[in-house]
């Protein structure tokens, strides 16, 4: 009796004293992890809390700090503005004690030092945490091969997400007058319904290639718009300016799901092509992709009423799709939990989530009295 219950004891030790720990992305605008290495028992949670700006939390390895790992975490990217109160965390599950090695995503920044390791060897070993970060310097920031070129660096920088505000006007349309609310920024046209609503088609798949054509159209409200499926297998879903490659409800904090058609395979003899349709309620731009493995990230991506007079343009969407990684959470070692950020599109967007403060106090304290009463029972 006396070891079966101290054996239960200690089998209930790792859970009942599992740390939450806080790590800082971004805070007071560095480009930094703060603090930049943790140590961590199996069954602690990292919890990643994004501040103003836009990173990511993303699993790599330490011969290549600054490249996704195969079927490593990713939190995708946690756009946050300025004046943002709650901020958006994600949370990674350890499992075992070996190292794992972070960084964020955000064009430049790993090759700057915002790198993060959980359990990283101490100095002097070959593989501290100090190594490794090094070595992200040394291979993606200011001291690279002398090989690369000019024409080679990229200096494409992710635009600030778009601030949005709530407006009212008072529209005019032929014999009828009312005031509407929708959602703006600077750039948006008025919500001025079109005299004669008109059909706007786009052709899915244009010409054999990974396009819609066109691309990037201008729509009234009450248009409608017309997807039409040509060869091969296509979809047509609304994403995010921020998050190109990744459904709307995935990523919005409003609430707002987006509108999906689904795959529309088409033989390259059809000819009556599938269509799909939706219709212009608003002023704001509208963006979405193809959701079919590696045709977002070729850049098959579509824009409707995008603002070009600003960052938050077509072109700059095209680049952040060229850019998306996808996001596989199996990993050996550890798991991440998205708890929270995102945009969406279509309304006020402003960035929310959640901090899970630490819970260390009260589960060590409630970890005093279970080993306690365990022991009280020897």
């Amino acid at each position: 009796m006396y070891t079966s219950t101290f054996g239960l004891a200690l089998a209930a030790l790792p859970g009942v004293f599992a740390a939450t720990l806080d790590v800082a992305v971004g805070a007071g605008g560095k480009l930094a992890f703060d603090p930049q290495y943790v140590n961590a028992a199996p069954g602690d949670i990292i919890n990643f809390v994004f501040h103003p700006k836009n990173h990511t939390v993303t699993q790599s390895s330490f011969d290549q700090p600054c490249v996704p790992v195969s079927g490593g975490f990713d939190s995708g990217f946690q756009p946050v503005a300025a004046e943002t109160s709650e901020l958006p965390n994600y949370q990674v599950n350890v499992s075992d004690t070996n190292p794992i090695w972070i960084y964020c995503q955000q064009n430049g920044h790993c090759g700057q030092g915002m790198v993060f390791a959980i359990n990283a060897p101490a100095d002097p070993s070959p593989k501290s945490f100090k190594a490794f970060q090094e070595l992200a310097i040394s291979i993606n920031g200011t001291s690279t091969s002398t090989t690369t070129t000019a024409t080679e660096t990229d200096t494409f920088v992710t635009p600030p997400p778009p601030h949005w505000q709530t407006a009212t006007a008072t529209v005019v349309a032929e014999s009828s007058t009312w005031t509407t609310t929708y959602s703006s920024y600077d750039g948006t046209p008025p919500p001025t319904p079109a005299p004669q609503p008109a059909d706007h088609k786009i052709i899915v798949g244009v010409d054999g290639q990974l396009a819609y054509g066109p691309a990037n159209i201008t729509a009234a409200i009450g248009d409608t718009v017309t997807f039409e499926f040509h060869p091969k297998n296509h979809t047509v879903t609304q994403s995010s300016f921020l998050n190109p490659c990744q459904p709307l409800a995935e990523t919005s904090t409003t609430g707002a799901v987006g509108f999906k058609s689904g795959f529309k395979p088409v033989s390259a003899d059809d000819t009556n092509f599938p269509q799909f349709q939706i219709t212009i309620n608003d002023t704001a731009p509208i963006w979405g992709y193809c959701g079919q493995t590696g045709h977002c990230a070729a850049g098959m991506v579509f824009a409707i009423n995008a603002v070009e007079s600003g960052p938050n343009n077509f072109a700059a969407f095209v680049e952040i799709a060229k850019r998306f990684k996808a996001n596989d959470t199996s990993n050996s070692g550890a798991s991440g939990t998205p708890t929270g950020a995102g945009t969406g599109t279509g309304s006020p967007t402003p960035t929310s989530g959640a901090v899970l403060g630490s819970a260390f106090s009260y589960t060590a304290a409630w970890a005093v009295g279970v080993v306690a009463m365990m022991f009280s029972l020897l």
